[in-house]
């Protein structure tokens, strides 16, 4: 039987996930886990009110704005941005007053911004990345909480297990896109369901020089080629008989 504290938790967490993740949710297997997320964020919001990232109301964002039923792509990131003002619980984005010329901006928005304009599309007008999430991308973190200025401070909490479960169920549904970008993102790759004919897309992550190396690049050096991945993506879903992403608000 869940405590307050956990039907509290679970109650943040939309109601078609957590349909979802009933199994994860409901089992004695799993409870511990939850109450353990519960607990640490409590403690830690209680102890660092102005420093956990994102804002407990946002942390579910993702799930909220995007719908199981409408999920096209999945683009996994990380954890969240531990810098303040950035976190909105979506992977990669950030508030849209934030300026592309801003120290502030991120360097994985950079690439990205990059990597659209090497695909034949325009870069992003800010970072605020919801009209994705609006159109089916499921923009989501496998850790969704952080404290300031600590990158993978609350990578030991559970966050993992919750959204390797999610991963999990959500791959069985239907054929989807997964973008997996950075070795933390593609050891999720075993999650996704081979009974379904998804598109797997892998690549380095877009952070910093980061974004040039390993086998699979993000950015090829000198931004003469990108990983090419919105393209890509794209044709699959044209190919299946989905609406594309539009990536940006237009296209050359």
């Amino acid at each position: 039987m869940f405590s307050s504290s956990v039907e509290k938790f679970s109650d943040r967490i939309p109601q078609d996930y957590r349909a979802l993740l009933h199994d994860f949710l409901s089992s004695g297997q799993h409870l511990p886990l939850i109450e353990q997320l519960a607990h640490h964020e409590n403690e830690a919001r209680l102890q660092y009110p102005d420093e956990i990232f994102p804002k407990k109301e946002s942390v579910f964002n993702a799930l909220v704005q995007t719908p199981v039923q409408q999920v096209k792509v999945v683009l996994l990131g990380q954890d969240p941005y531990h810098s303040p003002g950035l976190a909105q619980g979506l992977a990669f984005s950030i508030p849209q007053h934030i300026p592309t010329n801003s120290r502030t901006y991120p360097s994985s928005l950079r690439n990205i911004n990059k990597a659209l304009f090497l695909d034949g599309f325009e870069t992003l007008p800010h970072g605020n990345l919801s009209s994705w999430a609006e159109q089916g991308v499921l923009l989501l973190n496998t850790c969704l909480t952080v404290r300031q200025g600590n990158p993978h401070s609350h990578q030991t909490w559970g966050w993992d297990l919750l959204t390797d479960a999610l991963i999990s169920e959500l791959s069985k549904q239907r054929a989807m896109i997964w973008m997996l970008w950075g070795k933390v993102a593609q050891r999720k790759a075993e999650l996704i369901s081979p009974n379904q004919e998804h598109l797997i897309l892998k690549a380095s992550h877009p952070s910093g020089l980061g974004a040039y190396q390993t086998h699979k690049p993000f950015l090829l050096k000198g931004d003469l080629g990108s990983c090419g991945h919105f393209k890509q993506a794209n044709q699959w879903l044209i190919q299946h008989a989905c609406s594309p992403i539009v990536w940006s608000s237009s296209v050359f």
